[in-house]
């Protein structure tokens, strides 16, 4: 059976900057390098983990330019466009250069908290313009309201272009749902990577990741151990990962897994406000379980 170009382990990459908070091309290249050596399926960038909320339309434009260009076609790309105001959403999909993109993934509707039909009809007017197929994102921890998983049956049944969902939500109960009733070419892709492997024992495709920045092979080892049905090895692998996981979250994403990458000499730890840095205390947790998982 041929796999499906999103099964397996997408990045939401960082957006690495400088001091002076320009982009830092240089480290976004080493980053890349980093994923496509450790087995990574695809990547993601301008997503939340990429701090896409502060970057110009300019910015944006370059850094795809970039990665399009660095990746070369080694592993497919998805491109993060979202937002809270359809119309703009869609003035940007219509703008945006799709040439070597595989994939749109657009964010729920944030703060505005439109009602089921609202984000129905948000995701029908992005999928019927989309050149590309598209993913929907549901984090409502984040965007303040949840896709319900009726809805996202809806989307994935009504709407041919719209092959997937990253789930986010932490209710393993609607995901199960979802899994349980897709159509059999829609994808469920964990957004929390403390729950991937949960998620992939009941049927999930895989993750978009933010810990497989730092570690991409042993993330993409764990998601294809389980797509293998080795669950017990997985595990293994998933336990290596487990505080890693956890502290990166602690004081907010992406604010942990640039200080873990800033300590693998990948990426200056500089974020754009209204992010920071994490503290010392847990910049120095941080030190200490990648000493750990590094003598594992």
């Amino acid at each position: 059976m041929e796999k499906k170009k999103f099964t397996g382990t997408g990045v939401a990459i960082v957006t690495p900057f400088r001091v002076d908070g320009s982009v830092d091309f240089k480290s976004l290249g080493k980053l890349l390098e980093h994923l496509i050596r450790g087995g990574v399926d695809y990547v993601v960038p301008l997503g939340t983990t990429g701090e896409s909320v502060t970057l110009s339309r300019d910015e944006k434009k370059a850094i795809v330019n970039f990665v399009t260009d660095t990746v070369n076609c080694r592993v497919p790309i998805v491109v993060g466009i979202g937002g809270n105001n359809t119309q703009e959403v869609l003035d940007a999909v219509k703008q945006f250069d799709f040439t070597n993109i595989d994939g749109l993934l657009s964010v729920s509707p944030y703060y505005n908290k439109p009602s089921q039909a609202g984000i129905y009809s948000h995701f029908k007017a992005i999928a019927n313009i989309s050149p590309v197929p598209v993913i929907i994102y549901n984090v409502p921890g984040r965007t303040g309201s949840n896709i319900t998983a009726e809805t996202t049956l809806k989307l994935a049944g009504e709407l041919k272009n719209i092959v997937g969902v990253k789930e986010a939500s932490g209710n393993l109960t609607q995901v199960m749902e979802i899994i349980r009733n897709k159509p059999r070419n829609f994808q469920v892709i964990s957004g929390d990577d403390m729950i991937t492997l949960p998620l992939m024992s009941m049927g999930a495709a895989g993750a978009i990741s933010v810990v497989a920045n730092a570690c991409p092979k042993e993330f993409s080892d764990m998601v294809n151990l389980a797509l293998k049905g080795s669950f017990d090895k997985a595990s293994v692998l998933h336990y290596k990962l487990f505080d890693l996981m956890n502290a990166i979250f602690e004081e907010g994403s992406p604010s942990g897994i640039k200080a873990v990458l800033e300590i693998l000499k990948i990426d200056q730890n500089n974020l754009r406000l209204p992010l920071v840095p994490v503290s010392p205390a847990l910049y120095k947790k941080l030190e200490g379980i990648m000493t750990l998982i590094g003598k594992q």
